[in-house]
């Protein structure tokens, strides 16, 4: 039964890869490659800038989650961090289950210098306080777009339900954090009172009150690293709008920044909706090319744009896959590889 269940999740993953792949291409084919090709090639060299601010941003990154953690990690080069998050981010391209393998292979690249329950707070702390200002911006984001783009009738109910729900699970993220509000503890606990996931739960019930409690106690524990990775986080975001307006401005594209704010709120909901899809492939395009038109873009500018900050991510996962490869000795205690360490998040490196 376990190969069985294997060998049925690598065969889903691969399908939805493939039907990823057939959608590119029809893009691609509706969109015209000539005129696709067209707007990539005024890019030209700004591609080279893109890729140098992607850069950047993994510098950032690397900078919030360093202060995560609450131990001594003098140990831990800021040479090595980076490789360990360009290679987590590497296999966070792969969709929802490739993040989780992401944070696995970042805890067993941290060696002997990080302990392990430290390690683990450190994902949970950097991968809340993310997924928190990214909820923020794309709220403003949308926000933004009611106000200045000119949206449909159903777009707009469409936005401001969408500014409802992520506005209520900002606000209770919030509070949650305030009170000590252990949600996701809970909602596990209520998930694992299914029969068929009861076994699973049941053996990460421990580390998920244990990474929601050093989350939650985080704020009052080093307020100041609270607020500055909060801060790094929001320029992270900055960085990406700002990739958004130079793409668009490199293909003649007259677009303000405030647009290119509202197309990269709308774009993470692009990325939340496909997350499930691995490598985010056709959907992430297909929505590029759809939200790109509120702001007078043609079908094929907004493919391009998706085409150019995915060779951005392609670059950036080669040199993390790269660093990998480099530090692949793990030495965390009591588990002898990244392997073992996945099986922990519930994820096999061999699918």
């Amino acid at each position: 039964m376990p190969i069985l269940r294997s060998i049925t999740r690598v065969c889903l993953r691969v399908s939805g890869a493939l039907l990823g792949l057939g959608l590119l291409g029809y893009l691609v084919l509706r969109a015209g490659p000539g005129a696709v090709w067209r707007q990539v090639h005024e890019v030209g060299w700004g591609l080279a800038l893109i890729i140098l601010l992607g850069g950047l941003s993994q510098l950032l990154r690397t900078c919030a989650w360093r202060k995560t953690f609450t131990c001594d990690i003098r140990g831990l080069s800021w040479s090595r961090s980076l490789g360990i998050q360009l290679a987590s981010d590497a296999c966070g391209q792969l969709g929802i289950a490739g993040k989780v393998l992401g944070d696995a292979i970042r805890i067993s690249l941290f060696g002997s210098t990080v302990p392990l329950a430290n390690g683990i707070s450190a994902c949970a702390i950097d991968g809340g306080l993310h997924t928190l200002t990214a909820a923020l911006v794309t709220v403003l984001g949308i926000i933004a777009a009611l106000l200045l783009a000119p949206l449909s009738g159903r777009w707009r109910v469409d936005g401001l339900l969408l500014i409802v729900v992520l506005s209520t699970l900002v606000v209770l993220g919030g509070v949650a954090v305030a009170r000590r509000w252990q949600l996701m503890g809970h909602a596990a606990r209520a998930i694992g009172r299914w029969r068929r996931l009861h076994n699973w739960i049941s053996g990460k019930q421990s580390i998920i009150d244990s990474a929601e409690h050093n989350l939650l106690a985080f704020p009052r524990e080093a307020p100041a690293a609270f607020w500055a990775i909060l801060t790094l986080n929001l320029l992270w975001h900055a960085m990406a709008v700002l990739e958004v307006y130079l793409i668009l401005r490199f293909m003649g594209a007259r677009i303000a920044v405030v647009g290119a704010f509202v197309l990269e709120g709308f774009t993470k909901v692009i990325n939340l909706v496909g997350a499930l899809t691995p490598g985010n492939l056709g959907t992430y395009e297909g929505g590029n090319m759809l939200i790109v038109k509120m702001f007078a873009v043609t079908g094929s500018g907004g493919l391009a744009l998706a085409l150019c900050r995915r060779a951005r991510a392609a670059f950036w996962a080669g040199v993390g896959a790269i660093c990998m490869m480099v530090m692949k000795r793990p030495e965390v205690r009591g588990l002898s590889s990244p392997a073992e360490l996945a099986s922990r998040f519930g994820v096999k490196l061999q699918d």
